[in-house]
């Protein structure tokens, strides 16, 4: 898959079958979808484009406090796409200018010159342009001005998409990840720099990673305790630089996989004051402060617990690790 940054220097698309999208989580829901454009782009021996957006477009034309939370951050958004056989990513920065441009200017000036399409397929409640006033009724009256056939993705399946978006993010975040990577068709991860902590799981004869996530509007999952599987960057050093193309993530990460287990909450039989997450991999013991650590997110445990001392809940760690064995 071919990633494209620079919306002014595009290749010229050969019978582009184009479609468009946040697609964030690139679930389960938004593979057909994707399975739908590919098929179309097989017919008339095309070439599959989507065109996604950074940031999020909710994050420019939305006034909500709390911003928006991501199932997946853009580089594992690339990652994830590469893997399903689309032949271009378009990833277009969205800006008040763009969001405002009115809707026939963005039908001609951004998809007909830009990308030449054959065809795109679009949902039926797709808005664009100034006030959102460009949708479906309107792309379908200019298409055949600028030469492309328009399908319509019905109703049933957009609103499928939106619900598992929701129960994705709604599962995440309150700790039922088990539905979340059924929704999802893969297991939930995210990723986090390793850095210094007060060094108490050391003591207790469990020293842990402690994690701080990479990037604020990442998803992260509700407070306690979880099986995981864990990849820790090599040490060379990452790779972010922009791609065209793209097979395997940009972040090199270890072959190695190892088992661990997961705790996120405030720690209340020790201080109760900080949320942290913290990681303990099973069998390391490599110095790996610095380090991009990724975490695979298979199973949630228990809830986070207040024991009345260090023996009880060393106790209960141990019991922790034997359950995370099971289920890894």
């Amino acid at each position: 898959m071919q990633v494209h940054r620079d919306v002014d220097n595009l290749p010229k698309f050969t019978k582009a079958v184009v479609t468009i999208g946040t697609f964030d989580g690139v679930h389960v829901g938004h593979r057909q979808i994707i399975n739908k454009l590919k098929v179309e782009a097989l017919k008339i021996k095309g070439e599959s484009v989507i065109i996604t957006f950074h940031p999020h477009p909710r994050k420019v034309i939305s006034s909500a406090i709390l911003g928006v939370r991501l199932i997946n951050t853009l580089e594992e958004k690339i990652e994830v796409l590469s893997g399903l056989g689309i032949d271009h990513l378009v990833i277009v920065p969205f800006t008040d200018a763009f969001a405002n441009q009115p809707a026939e200017e963005y039908v001609r000036d951004f998809l007909y010159e830009k990308f030449h399409p054959d065809t795109i397929i679009i949902g039926y409640d797709h808005r664009f342009g100034r006030e959102r006033m460009g949708d479906y009724k309107l792309m379908e009256k200019l298409a055949p001005q600028f030469g492309f056939k328009i399908k319509e993705i019905p109703k049933h399946i957009i609103d499928e998409i939106a619900i598992s978006s929701t129960n994705i993010r709604e599962a995440i975040l309150h700790t039922d990840t088990e539905m979340a990577n059924k929704l999802l068709g893969y297991t939930f991860f995210f990723e986090g720099e390793v850095v210094h902590g007060n060094k108490l799981g050391r003591q207790l004869g469990y020293p842990t990673a402690n994690l701080k996530s990479h990037d604020p509007e990442k998803l992260i999952p509700g407070d306690g305790i979880y099986a995981v599987y864990v990849n820790i960057k090599k040490s060379e050093g990452a790779n972010n630089q922009d791609m065209t193309e793209v097979n395997t993530f940009p972040i090199e990460i270890e072959d190695v996989q190892y088992k661990g287990m997961m705790s996120i909450g405030f720690r209340p039989t020790v201080d109760g004051k900080k949320r942290v997450i913290e990681v303990n991999v099973f069998d390391f013991d490599k110095d790996i402060y610095g380090s991009t650590m990724r975490v695979y997110v298979k199973k949630f445990l228990r809830a986070e617990v207040k024991f009345n001392t260090l023996e009880d809940l060393v106790k209960q760690i141990d019991q922790d690790k034997v359950e995370s064995l099971k289920v890894l």
